[in-house]
């Protein structure tokens, strides 16, 4: 009898690489070009307007020329985001219930994407990222918990899961989604396919013990964003382009035995045709990893 043939890890790219243009083909082809084999679209209007279907249809017709597939949604945090500079925030964990109804409007409008492509993935922010700006209205617990079941029911019939996102803030620290979704979801009334967490390499790192992280999600991770920075700020680096240990912590992904997309959020410091030829070589030396 023969065995069968082990499936190959998938590695993409979020189109976050793009954030600060309108998203085009010439983008997806790039992406494919350096041997990528899945994106995450960014939801946000200036990037790709979710709410069009014919952005939609052509973001369908894209996947297919190039070869691609569209493993998530990246759920919308911020009304705009141009030249490198956020709009209003938008937030499902706000306690203000216009603000969080408008947020989870949104939401669910990029979701339906998937009632025309196929999506693993729905990637949501509990709350806005820690800052001195950010107000503790944006963050409740009972706001979000509400918020990520509601977007589930919604997820579940179109086969989408929903991941709460590693983020910089007290929400959304790893030991707190954790219990998030193991003591303040309600997953009996949820059903399957349960919550689960992505894990962001990058904002694990800068809270603390990123290989403590990787086994703290271990039960729940579903997806990953993977990049580097340098412990302070939130580069999104190119891995080993920061201070992450990568050999350890993809030690420690095999361990908890993710076999999982790893999907580079990375930024583009400088033209983003030079970030993918450093994305395509990191991901050859993690594929070395892996297998050694």
């Amino acid at each position: 009898m023969v065995a069968p043939v082990a499936r190959k890890r998938q590695f993409g790219v979020s189109t976050h690489l793009y954030h600060n243009l309108r998203l085009s083909r010439d983008h997806l082809v790039e992406i494919a070009a350096h041997g990528f084999e899945t994106i995450e679209v960014f939801a946000t209007r200036t990037h790709f307007d979710y709410h069009n279907p014919a952005a939609i249809a052509d973001l369908q017709q894209w996947l297919a020329e190039s070869g691609l597939e569209l493993h998530g949604i990246h759920a919308p945090i911020g009304e705009s985001y141009i030249a490198g500079r956020w709009g209003p925030p938008l937030s499902i964990a706000s306690i203000d219930a216009d603000a969080r109804a408008h947020a989870m409007a949104e939401a669910e409008c990029a979701l339906h994407i998937a009632r025309r492509i196929p999506v693993k993935v729905l990637v949501a922010h509990l709350g806005l990222p820690r800052t001195p700006q950010a107000a503790a209205a944006e963050n409740g617990r009972d706001a979000g918990r509400r918020s990520i079941e509601a977007l589930q029911r919604l997820a579940a019939p179109l086969g989408v899961r929903v991941a709460v996102e590693v983020i910089p803030n007290e929400l959304s620290r790893v030991g707190s989604l954790v219990h998030f979704i193991e003591e303040d979801l309600d997953l009996d009334e949820l059903g399957a396919p349960e919550v689960g967490i992505c894990l962001d390499f990058g904002h694990a790192h800068m809270d603390g013990d990123l290989l403590d992280a990787i086994e703290t999600v271990s039960g729940h991770l579903i997806t990953t964003h993977v990049h580097d920075n340098r412990g302070r700020a939130d580069d999104h680096l190119v891995p080993f382009e920061g201070t992450i240990d990568w050999p350890a912590a993809l030690t420690a992904v095999q361990k908890i035995g993710y076999e999982g997309t790893l999907l580079f959020e990375i930024g583009a410091h400088g033209p983003a045709r030079e970030t993918l030829k450093q994305a395509r070589k990191a991901r050859e030396r993690m594929e070395k990893l892996l297998r050694d």
